[in-house]
């Protein structure tokens, strides 16, 4: 039994890893890139599991990875966007960063999810693709958000107000001018300051509070949002949708309708 159910597991493992759909014409090629992470491993698997299903049920490739090797110039070259799941690239050494970088300004697109924010150690041009990087947030609660730009992939599925659960990460100014917000939280339903421990710490930023947008940077396209800590997230239709709008932009430039 014992033997069986270690089979089971890597098969799922490889199947999870391996090509979605390789007898089929591919949209586009997608790569994510995940890393260790004590606050997130936990939603990996769940979430592995969904986006495999998102790609077979939109045709496009995908690939995942925890392998900073796999970000060399020959290997990058066969994807349109690389998706950061709560990864904020600490492991890429400089060469590979470097990698990343050609790959953006050669027109790939980037997708940040969560935590891909939470880098206030990485280099200045990895902060400005991102756009805002974490300075703090509550304990985990619900809200009401606002969708203010329903002309982007990301968000055209979406209600005018959004009631969600999360980690309502805050931020200091916007690091490119290129930004364009598409969701916002309302502070007045839930408590900015209801943290963990006595440690009086403050995390509101008052009327305006983004956490998702999008935006053209270094010759690529980056799209953020502050949605996926919770691991059950990852079965939300709408979420899920979320998420693919904002990768189908970032490969291919398309679906802004102004």
């Amino acid at each position: 039994m014992k033997k069986s159910l270690s089979v089971l597991v890597i098969s799922l493992f490889a199947w999870l890893a391996g090509p979605v759909h390789a007898d089929m014409i591919d949209q586009f090629n997608v790569l994510i890139y995940t890393s260790p992470d004590r606050w997130h491993d936990k939603s990996l698997p769940l979430a592995m599991t969904e986006f495999h299903k998102m790609a077979e049920k939109h045709t496009f490739g995908l690939d995942w990875t925890q392998n900073p090797k796999n970000f060399n110039d020959e290997n990058l070259k066969k994807y349109h966007a690389i998706v950061f799941l709560h990864s904020r690239g600490y492991e890429l050494d400089d060469a590979q960063m470097q990698s990343f970088k050609t790959f953006i300004q050669n027109g790939g697109g980037f997708v940040g999810i969560h935590a891909s924010s939470a880098a206030r150690r990485q280099n200045d041009w990895y902060k400005k693709l991102v756009g805002r990087i974490l300075k703090d947030h509550p304990e985990e609660q619900t809200a009401v958000m606002h969708v203010i730009d329903k002309n982007f992939p990301a968000t055209m599925h979406l209600p005018d107000k959004w009631i969600w659960t999360e980690e309502w990460y805050s931020w200091g100014e916007p690091l490119t001018k290129n930004l364009k917000d598409l969701i916002t939280v309302d502070e007045r339903t839930y408590d900015p300051d209801r943290t963990w421990g006595d440690d009086n710490r403050r995390t509101a930023m008052g009327e305006y509070h983004p956490i998702a947008w999008y935006q053209e940077f270094d010759g690529g396209r980056s799209f953020y949002t502050t949605l996926g800590h919770l691991p059950g997230v990852y079965e939300d239709q709408w979420f899920l949708d979320h998420i693919y709008g904002g990768i189908y932009w970032a490969a291919t430039g398309l679906g802004v309708i102004e």
